[in-house]
């Protein structure tokens, strides 16, 4: 099993990291027809406003579309917003691949960052994960396709739907592997 790596922006590297503590092969994504040999596919923060400039102008953001029509996609922070169907805070044309409404940089300015446990529900198991909040979107409405896997008080924060995974905060800057593995199972599932 391969999975890409969005490498345009962002800590795409910690991503490759944590692919590599779980012994998955990772490759970064930089041009549409590298996508061919991945399983699955994430998309690390970053400045989305930036991230999807830079997509377009790589041929990535139709390429990725097509790729989440079978595949599995996992976008953290940024990678979030990329992935939602409506930014309510910002004019930003998005892939609209996960069904929920996200406000941009809810929690406020860098300065304003933080880490705090968040509770999560994966395989059955409800646990707590230190959750890594910088300049993070929130999640403010989901659709009937899109399950909530993890909350920070009442805000939703880790979700998917069928083909998509999301975070709002940033799995990969913690030596936690849960979050990575819970995507690495779901794309065997998918296979």
């Amino acid at each position: 099993m391969k999975i890409g790596i969005l490498a345009l922006q962002g800590d795409f590297e910690l991503h490759g990291r944590m692919l590599s503590t779980l012994s998955v092969d990772a490759d970064y994504i930089r041009k549409p027809d590298q996508l061919n040999s991945c399983h699955g596919l994430i998309i690390p923060g970053g400045e989305s406003t930036t991230l999807i400039k830079l997509m377009r102008g790589a041929g990535l953001f139709e390429a990725i579309s097509s790729f989440a029509k079978d595949k599995p996609v996992f976008g953290t922070c940024a990678g979030l917003i990329v992935l939602a169907t409506d930014l309510i805070n910002y004019n930003l044309d998005t892939l609209g691949l996960i069904d929920l409404s996200v406000e941009r940089n809810a929690y406020g300015r860098q300065l304003d960052s933080f880490i705090d446990s968040i509770e999560i529900r994966i395989d059955g198991k409800t646990d707590f994960f230190e959750g890594v909040f910088i300049r993070a979107p929130k999640i403010v409405a989901i659709g009937e396709s899109v399950k909530v896997l993890g909350t920070h008080g009442d805000d939703m924060v880790l979700a998917e739907s069928e083909q998509v995974f999301v975070a709002s905060f940033h799995p990969e800057l913690t030596d936690d592997v849960r979050i990575h593995q819970y995507f690495v199972d779901k794309i065997r599932k998918s296979r």
